[in-house]
């Protein structure tokens, strides 16, 4: 029997490329209308795929509860399991291997608001997986990583550091979470009620990103130091430039997500390789690999 997916925030980084996932593996995706009752939509749904986040960390410690709850209500009336994409905000300063058994200690705002909301969800008792990732990377540059941070202006051959170029930084390939949020749905009769699944996804440095944009390229692109300065200067007037620097301290201190969960309940899961989530910030007219297709196509031969 066909299974029913409810993706909230289906124009979202995380909602665009679950509802994608899904479909492809034979699901019935249904996109939420923000201007219909949550609790409705979600009757009959299997699964509800939560892509709900406040658009640049906007009135974080108000909307968050407020989306929890909601979304903790359709689950309870639906009967629902609840997929979330969790961060890494919860760990605080906690530099090397994150894991589910990793103390979680915030050292942000932002943070105590993710714990808060995961305790939320543990306690109502719903079915739920937090499937926990790294910074996003998305190949449609939809507001992630690579669009906002290190290639802005790929043109120019430029990278952007957030920190030193040497810091490992963990990512997370939205294809890939989305794929992995699927096969978990699939295999939800077997888990637990509330799991918290680190996505190990990728982990690599400025440095190496300049290695393999060089290689890939042909280019020799700079390592450029993000201006944090900037944003301390328009902190005081800007929402975005505050909130990230709260952030900051991710950007300082080498960190990846563990495997031995992930690879335990999906070990024939196959990451996308990292060479390809590397250059996917790169525009077709750059990227070495779109640019061959379209040279090789008969009508861009004419």
């Amino acid at each position: 029997m066909t299974q029913t997916v409810l993706i909230l925030g289906a124009n979202g980084k995380i909602g665009s490329h679950a509802a994608e996932a899904f479909w492809d593996a034979g699901w019935t995706v249904r996109r939420y209308d923000r201007n219909t009752d949550m609790t409705q939509a979600a009757m009959g749904a299997d699964v509800i795929v939560n892509g709900l986040n406040p658009p640049a960390y906007h009135d974080w410690e108000n909307t968050i509860p407020a989306i929890t709850q909601q979304v903790i209500g359709a689950a309870k009336a639906s009967g629902a399991t609840v997929i979330i994409p969790g961060n890494v905000y919860n760990f605080g300063v906690k530099g090397g291997e994150l894991s589910e058994q990793t103390p979680q200690d915030p050292a942000s705002r932002k943070g105590r608001v993710r714990v808060e909301m995961e305790a939320a969800y543990r306690a109502a008792g719903t079915p739920t997986i937090i499937l926990r990732a790294g910074s996003f990377i998305d190949p449609n540059r939809n507001g992630d990583a690579m669009a906002m941070m290190h290639l802005r202006d790929p043109q120019k051959a430029r990278i952007g550091a957030m920190g030193a170029p040497d810091i490992i930084h963990a990512y997370c390939y939205l294809p890939d979470w989305a794929r992995a949020a699927v096969a978990l749905a699939e295999r939800r009769a077997t888990l637990a009620t509330f799991e918290d699944i680190p996505f190990p996804g990728h982990a690599f440095s400025v440095a190496d990103m300049k290695v393999v944009l060089d290689q890939a390229t042909g280019r020799d692109h700079k390592i450029s130091p993000f201006p944090w300065w900037l944003m301390t200067a328009l902190s005081p007037l800007w929402e975005l430039a505050r909130e990230l620097r709260e952030m900051r301290y991710l950007w300082d201190m080498s960190h990846w997500l563990a495997a031995e969960k992930f690879d335990r309940l999906l070990p024939d899961f196959r990451r996308t390789d990292t060479r390809t989530v590397m250059l996917s910030g790169l525009p077709a007219d750059i990227h070495p690999d779109k640019a061959m297709r379209a040279s090789s196509h008969p009508i861009a031969a004419e």
